[in-house]
């Protein structure tokens, strides 16, 4: 995997003693503080990072983590009434919506890439997965190169959309996609035989096939188009706002308290259903804890 590291987090937080209260507030958090409410941006089903649960409420592993940020924004700027928003994000629309100001920290399975710190910044990177696809056992399929004349479903706005594209003219495969609006109604593009495979990030294929009626039915392909790591987003060129996100979360995984909250979420059962993703812990995802960063994939 290809890494550019702009800085670590470890550096950033040097020198960050200094409460930002007793400078002049700037970027998000002068926002925070002048409208008196932060506002996080959440997907719908990305299980488990960032989802509904039975009573249409936000829940999962980038909100939890994105919650110490804001227990963290609450105490910098002294306000324990803060106002919390919650604004619903599609892979399309998250990084428009943090820009004009919508959302003020995207928290759900965004993939931290060189291109997008281009448009936006991350915090440390929570998460590391591999592209692949996600096919009906019956199907056949073995690897992704059998996929060739066959169509397969994507979710629009996502990486994965363009590495497809890249694999099709490496490997001379004849793909054809369709771009679903969001994750859920990929995976039911494939559940109803109208794809033969959902492209997507391993570790959201495996939550959506073990909420599925029949996960027996599926298999994740152990072939990866390329390894990416996940992180929260925020405005890029707000130097104040991403100091105290790498600082809280780079204590959450400094203090181990990292691993307790991965498995709540990748190796117990999670609602709705209670199902277990069992989905210990890899060694790039160790490595990131061990390590706090921003780096992104080229």
């Amino acid at each position: 995997m290809k890494l550019l590291c702009k800085f670590a987090v470890g550096l950033v937080a040097v020198g960050i003693g200094t409460a930002v209260s007793a400078q002049e507030l700037t970027g998000t958090l002068k926002k925070i503080k002048d409208t008196g409410a932060i506002t996080i941006g959440h997907r719908e089903s990305s299980i488990p990072f960032s989802y509904l649960d039975d009573k249409q409420q936000p829940i999962g592993y980038a909100m939890d983590l994105c919650m110490k940020i804001v227990d963290a924004v609450k105490a910098e700027l002294k306000m324990p009434n803060l106002k919390l928003n919650l604004q619903p994000v599609s892979s399309s629309n998250r990084i428009p919506l943090l820009q004009n100001g919508t959302v003020d920290l995207e928290c759900g399975s965004t993939t931290n890439s060189v291109d997008r710190q281009k448009q936006v910044s991350f915090g440390p990177t929570y998460f590391v997965i591999n592209v692949t696809a996600a096919v009906k056992k019956s199907s056949g399929i073995k690897s992704l190169a059998d996929l060739n004349g066959k169509t397969i479903s994507t979710t629009s706005g996502t990486t994965s959309v363009s590495l497809l594209r890249q694999y099709d003219r490496t490997k001379n495969a004849e793909i054809k996609s369709i771009d679903a609006k969001d994750h859920a109604e990929s995976f039911l593009l494939l559940s109803q035989d109208r794809t033969s495979a959902f492209i997507m990030d391993d570790i959201l294929l495996a939550g959506l096939i073990a909420s599925s009626p029949n996960p027996g039915d599926y298999v994740i392909l152990t072939e990866s188009l390329r390894q990416e790591p996940y992180s929260m987003m925020l405005r890029k060129d707000d130097p104040q706002f991403k100091a105290l996100v790498d600082k809280t979360i780079g204590a959450v995984m400094k203090s181990g308290d990292i691993h307790k909250i991965y498995a709540k979420w990748f190796t117990s059962p999670v609602p709705p259903k209670n199902v277990n993703l069992n989905f210990p812990e890899t060694p790039p995802i160790k490595e990131a804890f061990a390590s706090p960063n921003d780096k992104g994939v080229q």
